[in-house]
């Protein structure tokens, strides 16, 4: 999976793009995303230099997250909104702040419809979302006329306070999305009913709007591309929807992908790279203004041979530039290998934000914290050491060594990675070979001296005269207290991922955290016996997994149930001590995706259970006092880790400045995420 970017050139990807009046200097897009930046306090400044080092960086257009034309379409109370000349005034620090760096800006206007989070949501009928407690109330005429005012009205807000445009965001569900496919639009007036009437509304919007901001102003339309849920629009309705919206004054047509309560994933590390291509590719030939493709494109080289292949005229790359804001810069410099690639783990961007916290990545910490990071050179050079070449190892002697430190990076292993090396085995995380090429470069590049195969003790830093030295010398697998616990088909997690051991047809996985769901996934898809295949759907794989219909012939672009079942190889349970819901930890964007993947390969999972005892049989528990067998041919230990800290006690009793970051300090998990955060911050501190 690893990107050979090699040397080559990406003339399709730097070339000049007319859209409208308005030229861009090439043809990335930093899409639109949430990152609650806005909900902070000085967040406009903070906003205003995160989207700054974006333009910095070259990229060609930057699309803002979403701002409510009204109050009815806030997403939550106190999320951002455009209704005032005061609040166009703030914005224009963002607008300078882009312009400063040649960049170019538009404000996407969102409107949550029915996944408003608020007592009283709106919607074109009163259907409700499954992933809203809130019930909407079915708009009436007057609303829906208004609600166009309010759009024109911030559009013209958007147009006083300096954005080069607007994106008007018809898809992912949201309000006119809702408008226009009878899953959640039973109305019989002129909004509803007949496919013309659905698509009145974005229409209608995309019209008032261009009438009232003139031609110099852009206008993109975002299209819900592929539906993904039961009722949604065919492919043909989709065309008609482009063209409508073409002749109604779009400059642009960007492509959105699957509602955000369909049952299939769209942009987590599980889909393949380019999985939606195919919906940007049909509607480049219906439509004459261009086209953006979007969704699980990260790297220049899959961009590239999108736009060569005519398939479209844009890319959208948000949480790309997340991860690098230098990205396109990178790529006119000749330096794409260089490129800090987003591993859609969702960790650090989704996953916060849907905790209600502000979004940052997890191989870049400081994106959207630019204003908490020092980028320039150390106060005094020191000689430091890194214990451990994992996560928190690798970002540490990075950091410290582009401050100007002397780094030298220690790995007890033959290679860089740690636990990484484990987390790239597991279906769709094969993602993390980004990270260890990103850093394998960040290493060289800075000059940091690597000593494989190499675990110093207290005494031999000493004698190196280190002045500080940072350890992340990780985890090791935890070994519960079970009777048996050393029969022969009794194997660790690290052991399997790692592919020193193999399992049966018959597995038992003791432990259902973070990593039993992936050994779990990892089983389902390999044969027993035999060596792991390779690691990862293809497209057509992918599709067929989740009943994707990529001709679009099938409302909502399903050909079947995104849930129905599944072969898996082997037959598998997983089970834990506490009662509480098993994988309670993993991500909100990802861990439905693992649950709904084991759950069509009949995995069980069954939780408050006592291990008794191991033996030829198998597992023997007590569940609820009644004992059971879970017969297995292996038997696989996920129970956690514990702390690798002896070095970091061993040089504190020392009297050597030592610094513990990662899963030395904390082991709970394999947080990566974390793991990255204190390296990076570690490196700035010494």
């Amino acid at each position: 999976m690893t990107s050979n970017f090699g040397t080559s050139h990406y003339p399709n990807l730097l070339s000049p793009l007319r859209a409208g009046r308005t030229t861009l200097r090439n043809r990335m897009i930093m899409g639109s995303m949430h990152t609650r930046l806005d909900m902070e306090e000085n967040g406009l400044h903070k906003m205003a230099v995160f989207l700054a080092e974006r333009a910095k960086g070259e990229v060609g257009l930057i699309i803002t997250g979403g701002y409510a034309p009204n109050t009815a379409g806030l997403i939550e109370p106190g999320g951002p909104i455009l209704t005032e000349h005061a609040q166009a005034r703030e914005l224009q620090r963002i607008t300078d702040a882009v312009h400063r760096h040649d960049g170019k800006v538009c404000l996407q206007i969102l409107h949550s419809g029915r996944y408003a989070r608020q007592q009283e949501c709106l919607g074109p009928s009163d259907i409700r979302s499954r992933i809203n407690k809130f019930p909407p109330r079915a708009m009436s005429i007057a609303e829906i006329e208004q609600t166009i005012s309010d759009y024109v009205r911030c559009a013209m807000l958007a147009k006083e306070a300096g954005f080069d445009g607007v994106e008007i965001m018809g898809s992912e569900g949201y309000l006119i999305n809702e408008f226009t496919v009878l899953r959640t639009n039973d109305r019989s007036d002129e909004w509803g009913g007949s496919e013309e009437n659905r698509h009145r509304l974005p229409v209608e919007l995309v019209r008032r709007t261009r009438a009232a901001t003139g031609p110099e102003f852009l206008i993109i339309y975002r299209i819900s591309a592929a539906d993904l849920v039961e009722g949604g629009a065919t492919g043909e309705e989709i065309d008609r929807l482009a063209r409508r919206v073409e002749m109604a004054g779009a400059d642009i047509l960007n492509t959105g992908i699957g509602w955000h309560e369909a049952r299939v994933p769209t942009i987590a590390y599980p889909i393949p790279r380019a999985a939606w291509r195919f919906a940007a590719a049909r509607l480049k030939r219906v439509v004459g203004i261009p086209v953006v493709a979007s969704n699980r494109v990260n790297t220049p080289d899959i961009a590239e041979a999108i736009l060569a292949a005519g398939d479209s005229d844009l890319i959208s790359m948000a949480r790309p530039m997340l991860a690098d804001p230098h990205f396109a810069r990178k790529v006119r410099e000749g330096n794409a290998g260089k490129i800090n690639v987003c591993i859609a783990c969702n960790q650090a961007c989704l996953d916060l934000i849907f905790s209600d916290r502000s979004a940052t990545c997890l191989v870049n910490p400081r994106a959207c914290r630019e204003t908490e990071f020092d980028d320039g050179p150390a106060a005094r050079a020191r000689k430091v050491a890194v214990v451990g070449a994992g996560a928190a190892g690798l970002a540490a002697a990075a950091e410290a060594s582009r401050r100007g430190h002397k780094v030298t990076l220690f790995e007890a292993a033959d290679r860089i990675g740690g636990q990484i090396n484990l987390a790239r085995a597991v279906p769709g995380k094969a993602e993390f070979d980004e990270m260890l090429r990103y850093y394998s470069g960040q290493i060289s590049d800075g000059g940091v001296e690597l000593r494989l195969n190499a675990s110093p003790g207290a005494d031999d830093l000493r004698k190196e005269a280190f002045e500080a030295v940072v350890v992340a010398s990780g985890v090791d697998p935890r070994t519960p207290d079970i009777v048996g616990i050393d029969h022969p088909k009794v194997v660790s997690y690290a052991d399997l991922l790692a592919g020193k051991r193999n399992a049966g047809r018959r597995v038992a996985i003791i432990g259902a955290g973070g990593i039993g769901f992936d050994v779990a996934e990892y089983l389902c898809h390999s044969q027993p016996g035999e060596a792991p295949k390779a690691r990862g759907m293809d497209v057509a794989e992918f599709h067929a997994e989740w009943n994707v219909d990529a001709s679009l012939a099938e409302s909502g672009g399903l050909k079947g149930d995104p849930l129905a079942p599944r072969q898996s190889p082997r037959e598998i349970t997983m089970l834990q001590r506490k009662a509480t819901r098993p994988g309670a930890n993993l991500g909100v964007s990802t861990g439905w995706i693992l649950r709904s993947s084991l759950a069509k390969r009949n995995v069980r999972i069954m939780a408050g259970v006592v291990y008794e005892r191991i033996d030829d049989r198998g597992l023997h528990v007590l569940i609820e006092g009644v004992p059971q067998v879970i017969e297995a041919d292996t038997i696989v230990i996920c129970a956690g880790q514990q702390s690798n800290r002896g070095l970091f006690d061993e040089l504190k009793s020392a009297g050597i400045e030592a610094h513990i970051i990662g899963g030395a300090k904390e082991a709970a998990e394999l947080d990566a995420m974390r793991a990255v955060d204190e390296g990076v911050r570690i490196g700035q501190a010494l």
